[in-house]
């Protein structure tokens, strides 16, 4: 085991806890601005990566050319979730946390299903592109192409969301987070403001989708894997926390792929549970939790 070894699987790790960063971030504003959990996203994800490769199939788009659409798609999807299905349970008077588990719940086994009946159960790639196959090296460190791309890109989209956090939307969206109720006297309104919410939290994991799609496999269950590890971040980070997501994602990357390193790969989640149940046994509300 060399320096440079170790260094390049520490900046693989990094690169790839960018990705679990973003996918959490859009998991940490809904739960940040409604206390709802949202058990399909991970199946988000897995529908923004099937996007990718059907129209890199069918019309021949690369995956970095497809970023914005499939953005704006999951966005009108995420949008169009809060309306038909979010909203009406927000509206049951009793057991309200109970149906909102059981409706996203719900949903995500519906969009595994959905996805086995109209893709198949194969596994699939995205097998040519403007990234595909190509590596920058450093010295004696080489990292793939596409993994770097993804890390920037993710950092790109944290970026904008810290931005959007200071515009009036971004005030509205805090103000509505503080108090649901109250914001109504001041002129908010409150499902507008969810709606656009949870547009936002599923255009991020569109945006992670397609970065992913272009060096990781598809099926309709991608997306179990990355949801347990969003769940993790959340709550590493602190739930309702965006720089905490990025923290948690990033030193859960770095510890998976250390992880690898010196035991099986097939047990690299070891590490990550590990400093999951040290830091929540120390600091319950996660790193930056303020709930």
């Amino acid at each position: 085991m060399t320096a440079s070894l170790v260094l390049q699987v520490a900046i693989g790790g990094l690169l790839m806890g960018l990705v679990y960063a973003l996918v959490a971030a859009g998991l940490s504003l809904i739960f940040g601005l409604m206390d709802v959990v949202n058990f399909a996203h991970g199946q988000l994800l897995m529908l923004a990566m099937y996007a990718v490769f059907e129209f890199h199939t069918l019309l021949g788009l690369d995956p970095l050319v497809q970023l914005p659409l499939v953005a704006a798609l999951l966005f009108v999807l995420g949008v169009a979730i809060y309306r038909g299905l979010i909203a009406r349970a927000l509206a049951v008077r009793f057991n309200t946390g109970m149906v909102q588990i059981f409706v996203t719940f719900g949903l995500s086994i519906f969009l595994v299903g959905f996805a086995q009946l109209v893709f198949g159960t194969d596994f699939r790639s995205v097998n040519s592109g403007l990234l595909f196959g190509r590596t920058v090296a450093i010295g004696q460190i080489v990292l793939p192409l596409p993994q770097i791309a993804a890390g920037l890109v993710c950092l790109l989209a944290f970026a904008a969301l810290m931005l959007i956090a200071r515009t009036e939307f971004g005030r509205a969206l805090e103000a509505t987070r503080e108090d649901r109720d109250a914001v109504a006297l001041i002129g908010i309104d409150r499902n507008r403001i969810f709606s656009l919410g949870w547009g936002i939290g599923a255009a991020t994991v569109g945006i992670a989708g397609v970065m992913l799609a272009s060096f990781y496999y598809i099926s309709p269950t991608v997306g179990d894997s990355f949801a347990l590890i969003a769940y993790v971040t959340v709550a590493l980070g602190g739930f309702g926390s965006l720089i905490g997501a990025l923290i948690a994602g990033l030193l859960i990357g770095l510890t998976e792929a250390m992880t690898a390193l010196v035991i099986d790969p097939s047990l690299k989640q070891i590490g990550v549970f590990m400093i999951y149940v040290l830091v929540l046994m120390v600091r319950p509300r996660g790193l930056f939790g303020r709930l």
